[in-house]
């Protein structure tokens, strides 16, 4: 059952802070110590009734607090933890309950099996098409943030990364034997026993050692045999429509054809790399970026780069790892528009946000889009139009060349030039990109320059993934992780920020005294309290006796 959470309160009895030293006590009450930012700054500003969905109103236990359970997960990808470790520390590290809000050493955390949970509720209510929950936790924490701080966003910047799936790489007959062998594990017993044993003899040894142990030869005729035997179990299970028969169903068109009746396998060339990679995460997809190769997916970060005052990210989109540049670059911008409190006036991106698309989005809302490079080679030849007329300077020789305009059947213009090899025809695209390149290489060099920093803020996104790999599996968990990592990134730029951009705080003499009378009275009341609890005891010791 739906309920929102309560403010802790300090207890006379349980709360730490009355068995402090000075010193320590003053450091623990320091309003900019990270514990006490972190909770005013996260943790308190998580709206709890974004999660109402996900519990019913009417019957039940009451949930555990969810703004301690999200920020239990942001402090988890805080320091990389475990999940043994994080919760060693919610309920013994007095800096961590008091980020969390739990300021007596009674207050309860949350536990395994209630963290457990919900975060397979926000997985679920995901997957049923619903808008990911931690997504909308991001947007509401970092939109109140840049409220306060005066985040304005009139100038962004955005970057992406590959980052490889929880998964073991598998060869194309894995893939096909475990897929199979995940399907068979569900429908065991309901299939006639001719069929069971042709699975069972084939899925008798894990694919990887049957790969391990077979020649390339021998997989073939393996393989071979799996794709036949698919194809006359798929019209008998088309009724059931469980997730395993469609992944099965999946994999067999992408790795298998059939003609007249023959099943064979597919060319490696006509293969997708939008293709499964693994049954145990169907959402990710292969990518080769530059000798890079990937299983999994591309995350794309958004941040804000004014000149003056505190810079927040403001947007964290996952794709799949074919996930184009070119797709991140309206999307984060038009995410963004809700987090930061001004209007987008200028973006800065690489070469791989380039698109004539992309330039017509920028132009029709007004946005300067600063473009590092676009991908190609710069070509022998610059272009400029002039009057209507095609200028083309041949930069080897340094000639200025005349070409004449010409019409394609489909209505396409183009310009012919007439070169020592042949014919050399000009785009419309082409004298664009020309005009892309000269721009760029008048652009001011500290302009350019701005868009630098997105790469630390990308290192700092996977900093406790130096291979590229994540721990989790699928799209929704990436998405998840991402946006509560950049909360967390976000965090330290604020603490950083506030304790850095003005003087630290020191508490004055009179504050001081009063912190220490404070303190002696807490303790009095405190040894007050035991004596009475101490009599209470023995009255009720007599009582019986």
């Amino acid at each position: 059952m739906f309920k929102k959470s309560k403010e802790s309160q300090l207890n006379l009895f349980s709360s730490p802070t009355v068995l402090f030293s000075e010193r320590n006590l003053k450091i623990y009450e320091n309003k900019d110590a990270w514990h006490n930012k972190f909770r005013e700054q996260v943790t308190n500003r998580i709206a709890e009734n974004i999660f109402e969905r996900l519990y019913c109103h009417n019957k039940g236990t009451p949930n555990a607090s969810l703004k301690v359970l999200v920020a239990m997960m942001i402090l988890k990808e805080a320091e990389g933890l475990s999940d043994e470790k994080l919760f060693e520390n919610c309920r013994f590290n007095l800096l961590t309950r008091s980020a969390l809000g739990l300021f007596n050493a009674d207050d309860a955390v949350p536990t395994e099996s209630t963290y457990y949970l919900f975060r397979q509720r926000i997985v679920n209510h995901a997957k049923a098409g619903n808008e990911n929950l931690l997504e909308v936790v991001f947007r509401q924490v970092t939109g109140a943030q840049c409220l306060e701080f005066n985040v304005s966003g009139k100038r962004i910047r955005m970057d992406s990364k590959l980052l490889s799936s929880n998964l073991a790489w598998l060869s194309r007959y894995e893939i096909v034997h475990e897929t199979v062998r995940i399907w068979y594990r569900e429908v065991k017993g309901k299939i006639d026993e001719t069929t069971a044993h042709k699975l069972e003899s084939l899925l008798k040894m894990e694919g990887n050692k049957i790969v391990y142990h077979s020649t390339s030869e021998e997989v073939k005729t393996k393989l071979q045999k799996l794709g036949e035997l698919i194809y006359e179990i798929l019209p008998l299970f088309s009724n059931l429509e469980s997730e395993s028969y469609k992944m099965l169903k999946r994999v067999f068109e992408e790795q298998f054809e059939v003609e007249n009746k023959v099943v064979k396998s597919r060319d490696k060339e006509k293969i997708s790399a939008k293709s499964v990679q693994s049954p145990h995460d169907p959402d990710s997809t292969f990518r080769n970026k530059d000798g890079d190769k990937c299983k999994g997916y591309s995350i794309n970060v958004t941040e804000s780069c004014d000149d003056k005052g505190l810079n927040l990210i403001g947007q964290v989109e996952v794709g799949n790892a074919g996930t184009s540049d070119v797709d991140f670059l309206p999307v984060g911008i038009e995410k963004v528009k809700e987090v930061f409190t001004g209007k987008v006036e200028a973006a800065h991106a690489d070469g791989a946000s380039h698109s004539p698309e992309n330039q017509e989005y920028c132009e029709a809302n007004k946005i300067q889009l600063h473009l590092h490079a676009i991908q190609g080679g710069k070509g022998r030849y610059e272009l400029e139009m002039t009057d209507g007329k095609l200028q083309v300077h041949d930069t080897e020789t340094g000639n200025k060349l005349e070409t004449h305009e010409i019409s394609t059947k489909k209505g396409e213009q183009k310009w012919r030039l007439r070169t020592e090899k042949g014919l050399r025809y000009f785009t419309k695209q082409d004298v664009e990109n020309s005009e892309l390149r000269k721009k760029i290489a008048e652009t001011p060099k500290e302009i350019l320059q701005k868009r630098n920093n997105v790469e630390a803020t990308i290192f700092q996104l996977g900093y406790h993934y130096p291979n590229a790999k994540s721990r989790y599996q699928g799209q929704i968990k990436h998405q998840m992780w991402a946006n509560i990592r950049c909360l967390w990134v976000n965090f330290v730029r604020i603490w950083k920020f506030v304790t850095t951009g003005s003087p630290k705080t020191i508490l004055s003499g009179k504050n001081l005294h009063i912190s220490s009378l404070k303190r002696l009275i807490d303790r009095y009341y405190c040894l007050l309290a035991i004596m009475f609890t101490t009599n209470m005891q023995k009255c009720q010791k007599l009582k019986f006796q």
